[in-house]
């Protein structure tokens, strides 16, 4: 036995997973079950009111899910993690737990679209408002914060311009202003930034994206840093209120510094229902396996093409923070010292239509809305991902109409430049 704690790459490949105890399978076996056979009634009765620990619908909790929670709470350096269907699933259940009907968040302005128009459209509907801030500003958070504010929402790794947050005066902020604050960690992975060592509270990805890492399986995760006082000021009631679906416990109380993630489960998978499928645990799980040395590569090659695209006569400019001119190379330096990621975007000096046209001339690149492929990707945002937003807001995003999107794979770096260099050409 050792004290030694396990490195990334070990923590990648065995945490949260034991060989099958039943038959002995090395690999996380695939639990395709829908439920799970009690002990006797008082097992039951000690699940459904929190008293144990155990499996009792796949909605709520699996086998196969659970180790893929436990492995990326221990890549985040998180307490304990919750699975959900999406990283819009992710979103949703993390607010459900935060805010109520006339409630406020603040969002840095350079997110995904998807994400904007969740913020800005969908929920709406909850009664839950959004307020906007510019990462490049950080007065812009302090400024828009109220008294119905309860959360911060911002990116590592912005999406689609890959430019890096500057988490740690953000973090203040939402210290200051007694609020949790929430990363997407989806572009950076706990590979190049552990926003929680930075002051996070809560941790959220798109497993779809580079954790799963092959454009095969939809996922989403939540993970608690375990770092927030929940019962402070009964601000979140949710968790420090007791709670009459169960015998009055109180969830800050009872669980200590992974309350949030049991509430993410109890009160929100359990209602809301968007779980992951065992199936996608299983691959995303699989893909996990591999994202030390994939991140790796995608971080080498997403350099060398920007460099390439830096010095062509067609392009406007390159943003991309692995750029020792970037404005945003100091903060990729410091947070992400073994690499900016792998998506980013550059301009067109052609405009629009330029990027439209360079965007079907491409051959090896696969036109799809997704990042975080072993395959390289391109989109035209300002017609596909941030089309709903007006052109002020696309150009706030990171989205403008000349924009390219590339999310670069892992292909040999020379076959990406030869596919980029004949379409501009064209």
């Amino acid at each position: 036995m050792t004290d030694r704690l396990p490195g990334f790459s070990t923590l990648a490949v065995h945490a949260g997973a034991q060989p099958d105890p039943t038959t002995g399978a090395r690999v996380t076996p695939i639990y395709q079950t829908t439920s799970f056979v009690f002990n006797d009634a008082d097992h039951a009765a000690s699940l459904f009111g929190l008293q144990a620990f155990g499996n009792i619908y796949t909605r709520i909790g699996n086998p196969t899910t659970a180790v893929l929670e436990e492995r990326i709470a221990a890549l985040e350096g998180g307490t304990a993690a919750l699975a959900v269907a999406s990283g819009h699933a992710a979103q949703v259940v993390v607010l459900q737990q935060l805010l109520m009907p006339g409630d406020e968040f603040i969002a840095a302005r350079k997110l995904y679209g998807g994400s904007i128009n969740q913020f800005t459209h969908a929920f709406k509907s909850f009664g839950w408002n959004v307020a906007w801030a510019d990462p490049d500003d950080i007065g812009s958070f302090e400024r828009a914060v109220t008294p119905r504010t309860k959360a911060i929402f911002i990116e590592s790794i912005a999406n689609p311009a890959g430019s890096i947050t500057d988490i740690e005066p953000i973090a203040e902020v939402a210290r200051k202003a007694g609020v949790p604050l929430i990363v997407d960690n989806t572009l950076a992975t706990p590979y190049l930034i552990r926003p929680i060592d930075h002051g996070a509270d809560i941790v959220v990805h798109s497993l779809t994206k580079f954790l799963g890492g092959h454009g095969n399986s939809l996922g989403g995760i939540i993970v608690d840093g375990g770092t927030f006082d929940w019962s402070k000021d009964n601000k979140y009631p949710m968790l420090s209120e007791p709670r009459p679906e169960y015998h009055g416990i109180r969830i800050q109380e009872t669980f200590g510094n992974f309350a949030f993630a049991i509430a993410c489960r109890v009160l929100g998978l359990r209602d809301l229902g968007p779980a992951l499928s065992p199936f996608n645990a299983f691959m995303i799980l699989t893909g996990i396996e591999t994202l030390p040395l994939r991140m790796q590569k995608h971080c080498e090659n997403a350099k060398a093409v920007a460099e390439f695209l830096a010095g062509h006569s067609a392009v406007a400019s390159v943003n991309y923070a692995g750029l020792a001119s970037d404005k945003y190379n100091k903060l990729a330096r410091k947070y992400a010292p073994k690499g900016a990621g792998a998506v980013f975007t550059f301009s067109l000096r052609g405009g629009y239509d330029a990027g439209v046209n360079l965007v079907s001339n491409l051959k090896l690149f696969s036109h799809l809305a997704n990042v975080g492929d072993t395959r390289s990707l391109v989109i035209h945002p300002a017609s596909t991902t941030h089309s709903q937003l007006d052109d002020a807001a696309k150009v706030r995003s990171g989205a403008a109409p000349d924009v390219v999107r590339l999310s670069i794979g892992i292909e040999d770096k020379e076959d990406l430049i030869a596919d980029l260099e004949q379409a501009l050409s064209a």
